[in-house]
């Protein structure tokens, strides 16, 4: 039986004063740290100590025309002086998070390991466009090191979503308790549920192949790049998922399914035809 949630606190201290400057990210009784730091705060905050720490990072710049979010993971032995170059040599991020640790137990090795999973936990989920040239072999460790990094890894992966960043992340397959929801139309059918995220659409589900004039372009984007990502597959004249897939939203789900601007609070309906803005409504009573 899966072992549920158990609760934790997050600290977030804000060295700026304020919601939009640097993050400093601690998680109880957790030997890490995380920092979030803007591309135009990083002059002024590389001078910390934190950046001084061997680490592993992520650069994140934002979707282009609605495209997946752009990603690129690395790692360092000096965290500042990797950042500086990017700042000076990269330029589609916005804004990185990177991970130390607060006792200096995270070496090299260690910050290679977490690089090589980053990379490889967002290649699966396809929630991004990866930057990284090649996919990175973790290096060896020995067994008691790969479990510490491993457990290091699980509590970055609880902080990165309260930064924005889910793209490693696949849907949780909860599906028995969940309320499933349809759309059939144009000769398609898919399925799909909310999620804590947006709206997860599963696996099987069929997408309109063509796209009516008038479709935003974000949405037209996505397609393809859901196409390109192998998570949308051709068969006969139509796509299928070939993986559950999260949105952020219904109304993004239900537009990529039907290869038109749609509302998902109204299209997607219950096996007994009730649309999702009457089940809410109803919830809300």
């Amino acid at each position: 039986m899966a072992t549920p949630p158990r609760p934790y606190s997050i600290h977030v201290y804000l060295p700026n004063g304020t919601p939009e400057g640097l993050r400093i990210i601690d998680k109880s009784n957790w030997t890490g740290r995380g920092v979030y730091v803007s591309r135009s705060q990083f002059p002024e905050a590389k001078t910390r100590h934190e950046f001084q720490q061997t680490g592993t990072y992520v650069l994140v710049g934002p979707p282009v025309d609605g495209d997946l979010p752009e990603i690129y993971v690395g790692q360092a032995e000096t965290i500042g002086v990797r950042l500086a170059q990017h700042h000076s040599q990269t330029d589609f991020w916005t804004w990185a998070v990177f991970f130390v640790s607060k006792d200096g137990s995270l070496n090299r090795a260690h910050a290679q390991y977490l690089e090589s999973k980053l990379i490889a936990l967002a290649a699966k989920a396809k929630r991004s466009s990866v930057k990284n040239g090649n996919a990175p072999q973790p290096p060896g460790l020995t067994e008691w090191e790969q479990a510490d990094v491993d457990s290091f890894l699980s509590d970055m992966l609880s902080i990165l979503p309260l930064v924005g960043l889910t793209v490693f992340e696949e849907p949780t397959k909860v599906r028995s308790r969940l309320r499933v929801l349809e759309i059939a139309a144009y000769g398609i059918t898919a399925r799909g549920y909310e999620s804590g995220d947006g709206f997860v659409v599963t696996e099987g589900s069929e997408v309109r192949l063509e796209e009516v004039r008038s479709i935003h372009q974000y949405l037209s984007s996505m397609r393809r790049a859901l196409v390109e990502q192998g998570v949308l597959v051709t068969r006969d004249d139509r796509y299928v998922f070939a993986q559950d897939y999260e949105f952020s939203s219904p109304s993004t789900a239900a537009g990529v399914v039907q290869g038109r601007a749609a509302n998902g609070r109204v299209d997607w309906k219950d096996k007994d035809g009730r649309t999702l803005r009457d089940i809410q409504a109803s919830e809300e009573r």
